[in-house]
């Protein structure tokens, strides 16, 4: 199995917008260029009342730890849980000075409402696969807390899920070893895009377009 050194760990928060777009990734962790549109702005102010790393509030049977850093050799992936729930359970880990057994859960806050593709998933189960390097313990299932409809969802973290997700982190590294960004693609969701006016995906497609042309051009009067 490949692992990779502490020093050449990506962002994990970075394999949600690999999985939606990779230009996207390669325009803010290559190109290190980022734009905030409304939704990155509030979603910024969701984390930022979550991530308090001060607090730990204690109820009677589930301990809440906020801003909890994470990272894993085998994902080549470092970053920081919104917030980490202990539930006091029969069997899972043992705390410093906490009696019993507690199962930890993440909790990844959210500013809009469940997707329907597996972007925010895999962000989920990347930092599940942290927490259980640095706990050493199998985690099943963590959750969302989505603020636009105001609810949790309960995720499962199965096998597939874990296979795209070492397989994208290592795509990841790949692409970042070869400083490579990839050509933009016009899609129905780019407009929505943070990035969309420093991508410019309709004038790049365009000149790629002419691009082809010229060469296809080129090529017929060398033929003739």
């Amino acid at each position: 199995m490949i692992t990779y050194k502490e020093e050449d760990y990506l962002m994990l928060s970075g394999i949600q917008h690999f999985y939606f777009c990779k230009r996207q990734w390669a325009l803010i962790h290559i190109e290190q260029q980022w734009a905030d549109n409304q939704a990155t702005m509030e979603g910024n102010y969701l984390h930022e009342r979550a991530d308090d790393p001060f607090f730990t509030e204690s109820r009677k049977n589930i301990i809440i730890s906020r801003a909890v850093p994470v990272s894993s050799s085998v994902l080549g992936l470092s970053g920081i849980l919104d917030v980490l729930e202990f539930h006091k359970e029969e069997s899972g880990v043992i705390l410093p000075d906490k009696d019993g057994y507690w199962v930890p859960q993440i909790v990844e806050y959210k500013h809009g409402k469940p997707k329907k593709d597996l972007r925010d998933q895999v962000q989920l189960a990347a930092q599940v696969i942290c927490l259980e390097e640095k706990l050493n313990y199998q985690i099943t299932q963590s959750a969302f807390y989505y603020h636009e409809v105001n609810r949790r969802q309960r995720i499962l973290i199965t096998d597939e899920l874990r296979q795209l997700v070492k397989t994208l982190a290592d795509e990841m590294h790949q692409l970042y070893r070869l400083g490579k960004t990839p050509k933009a693609e016009m899609k129905k969701n780019c407009p929505k895009c943070s990035l969309y006016e420093i991508c410019m995906p309709r004038l790049t497609n365009r000149k790629s377009s002419v691009s082809h042309y010229m060469q296809v051009q080129v090529a017929m009067e060398e033929t003739l």
